[in-house]
């Protein structure tokens, strides 16, 4: 494993238990309510993150890009959806937890990248989609401190050769939205991760 990415498994599980602490918080009424993802309520965010992190399992089975891409929006979630997703934060913990699976290159629609690399986006992601559900459900935005550092210290090489990136200024934003504001003075960590993602 490469000193970037140490400790990748963790940093993923404890993005998975921030977006898991929102989740247990969802009422009844809440899961049609807007997120700022303006195709998708609360349920297309949450099926959008289980779903993600059982494709990250079939691509570390061998499965294509195109894969991915056809399952991305399929149902994972039935009439549990908090367990679903619970499930799948597990599922995919311990698929990467297998001999080999950091070193491993994937087949990821951002283009080819070791299992290290692509868990690195996947934390990245659920990060995100933390304070999108916290902010679709009226819960506490405030994202974990040192994982939010992580993230904002090392954007360039989590998308080191990737197709799209959140620092590099002719992406495409076909996978994460533009930003959508300038840089402020004075701008703290969290508000800067999520304006480069289009928050």
């Amino acid at each position: 494993m490469s000193y970037r990415f140490a400790g990748i498994i963790d940093r993923y599980l404890l993005s998975g238990s921030e977006f898991t602490h929102r989740l247990r918080g969802v009422r009844a009424e809440q899961w049609t309510a807007p997120t700022p993802c303006a195709e998708w309520d609360v349920r297309h965010l949450v099926n959008h993150m289980t779903r993600g992190n059982l494709n990250y399992v079939s691509l570390l089975d061998g499965g294509s890009a195109a894969d991915f891409l056809r399952l991305r929006d399929e149902d994972a979630l039935g009439s549990d959806p908090v367990g679903a997703y619970i499930r799948s934060v597990r599922e995919c913990a311990e698929a990467f937890r297998r001999p080999g699976a950091l070193q491993q290159t994937l087949d990821h629609p951002l283009g080819p990248v070791t299992g290290e690399q692509a868990l690195a986006v996947r934390t990245t992601d659920a990060t995100i989609h933390t304070w999108d559900l916290a902010r679709a459900v009226n819960a506490p935005e405030k994202l974990d401190p040192e994982l939010v550092a992580w993230i904002e210290e090392h954007l360039a090489e989590i998308y080191a050769g990737l197709a799209e990136s959140p620092v590099s200024a002719d992406t495409t934003h076909r996978f994460f939205a533009a930003p959508g504001a300038p840089p402020v003075a004075g701008e703290a960590r969290q508000a800067r991760l999520l304006r480069l993602f289009g928050r």
